[in-house]
């Protein structure tokens, strides 16, 4: 076992065999795999591909990842759960207008916005990849958006009885309805709009 005499510790070699995953490397990844998606689809990536525009081998992709569909989920559900926010402004209002404005940044972000589409194209085509979003993009980014309807129901702010699923559909269809299918544009005062029709909707009342 070697010695490092410049810091007095004996030093603890890497077991022979063993996956260093390097963070530099899962970047270059990422960002290949956000690419490759944005240029081609999810019907038309491939490891290949993915691996050539990282500068990797296909090893270090399958070291991570043992499927296309579990590397382009794990993936697209680490970005979009970074752009998920459950703000706590101390009102409701405020919050639906923190909520509003991650899921325009979400829908209008240069390469989510040429995914999403496709990808909810090819979940029509392909179940298994509907039920793969579903599990690792929607009910994450949805338990984020309940947290903040139970934080008004604690304040008084929505009743107790309030139905959860039907409020967090409630406030995302109208923003990817108008961004991501009308591909219409949201004006200045939409969201503030918006956030006061939903909620009128959910019954809630300013603080």
């Amino acid at each position: 076992m070697p010695y490092s005499a410049a810091v007095g510790v004996t030093q603890k070699r890497t077991p022979t065999g063993a996956a260093v995953l390097q963070a530099d490397v899962t970047r270059a990844i990422t960002e290949a795999v956000l690419d490759e998606l944005a240029e081609t689809g999810y019907g038309k990536l491939s490891m290949e591909a993915v691996a050539r525009r990282a500068g990797v081998g296909k090893s270090a992709l399958y070291r991570r990842w043992p499927s296309k569909q579990e590397m382009v989920m794990a993936v697209l559900a680490e970005f979009s759960l970074e752009l998920a926010t459950a703000p706590d402004s101390g009102t409701l209002r405020g919050d639906l207008l923190g909520i509003l404005h991650s899921l325009r940044e979400w829908l209008t972000h240069p390469r989510f916005s040429r995914i999403l589409p496709d990808l909810a194209a090819e979940g029509v085509r392909n179940p298994e990849v509907a039920e793969a979003v579903r599990t690792a993009i929607g009910e994450p980014r949805r338990a984020v958006g309940a947290t903040v309807l139970r934080r008004a129901v604690d304040r008084g702010e929505l009743p107790a009885d309030t139905d959860f699923e039907m409020a967090l559909d409630l406030i995302a269809a109208p923003v990817y309805w108008r961004l991501s299918v009308r591909r219409a544009p949201a004006e200045p005062d939409y969201l503030d709009n918006l956030a006061d029709v939903v909620l009128r909707a959910l019954k809630g009342r300013p603080s």
